[in-house]
């Protein structure tokens, strides 16, 4: 079927949840005091022989509360290099053409106790549309409290759509958010799933649904866990052990991540990619 409108209903959402998170941010920071604001950077996507590559816009804000923050959206349409294309879900090898819309969001925190965190969704069209997504949450300085709140919030999200969903995807994070030469994980996890296909408007939906309450999930959770502890107090010693963990959280990314290979193999745009590297990071 062609999915020209579903992948324009996904686009529309994505847009949608970027603004309503972003204002949060936002109005976090006013509560802290700072006037720090999003800069939007729109970018166009290059495809030779693509008269309609695409692209996107990089939203990125530097604050009080928000030491760097990205909240990516875009929508790119085009070919997959032929290697690659071995790699992606339902590629026919005679067509790799494919459309991608999604949101992807990084957040790297001033205050070492309150927990970065990344969230992204996608819905892609290749041989096959699927969705794929999830969110988790990484922190330097662990609270029991923040991650029990964080896990429940996506476990109710999980359960109003399936019961087996969060225990598959709360293990899939905890399985790909991993750094295999360290021996550790990234962070305290959260969910992570992929290849939701849709063969049909029915699947379609229903995949869409759990989708957004994915992002409804996010949104409604983790500025409770920023305001919970962006006012404490901390010392030297905790800025160390954050720098040292974001050390281990570029690693992760720049080694490990499928977003970022996918971003880097479709042309898309480098600083947008690279957004979720953290602002300062240390190895000791």
């Amino acid at each position: 079927m062609n999915w020209t409108q579903q992948t324009e209903a996904a686009r529309t959402w994505f847009e949608t949840l970027r603004d309503r998170i972003c204002a949060e941010f936002e109005a976090i920071e006013h509560e802290a005091g700072s006037d720090a604001r999003f800069d939007y950077l729109p970018w166009q996507r290059h495809e030779e022989g693509n008269p309609d590559p695409g692209g996107g816009t990089r939203g990125l804000m530097k604050g009080k509360v928000f030491e760097k923050v990205g909240v990516n959206v875009s929508t790119v349409r085009g070919s997959f290099e032929a290697e690659f294309a071995k790699t992606m879900n339902g590629v026919d090898p005679d067509d790799p053409r494919f459309t991608a819309t999604g949101i992807s969001l990084v957040a790297h925190m001033a205050n070492p106790h309150v927990p970065a965190v990344h969230m992204n969704t996608r819905f892609l069209v290749t041989g096959k549309a699927w969705f794929g997504g999830g969110a988790d949450l990484n922190p330097p300085i662990p609270y029991k409290e923040d991650t029990e709140d964080f896990h429940a919030r996506f476990r109710a999200a999980c359960a109003a759509h399936n019961p087996t969903y969060y225990e598959r995807f709360s293990k899939w994070a905890d399985d790909y958010f991993y750094i295999p030469h360290r021996g550790v994980h990234r962070g305290v996890g959260g969910i992570f799933y992929d290849h939701l296909e849709c063969a049909d408007e029915e699947s379609f939906a229903r995949n869409f649904a759990f989708t957004r309450d994915v992002g409804e999930a996010f949104l409604d959770i983790f500025p409770k866990l920023v305001r919970r502890r962006m006012e404490s107090a901390f010392t030297p010693e905790d800025k160390q052990t954050q720098l040292e963990w974001r050390g281990r959280y570029a690693e992760f990314n720049l080694v490990y991540d499928r977003g970022t290979l996918f971003g880097l193999k479709t042309g898309g745009n480098i600083d947008a990619i690279l957004m979720s590297l953290p602002p300062e990071a240390v190895w000791s």
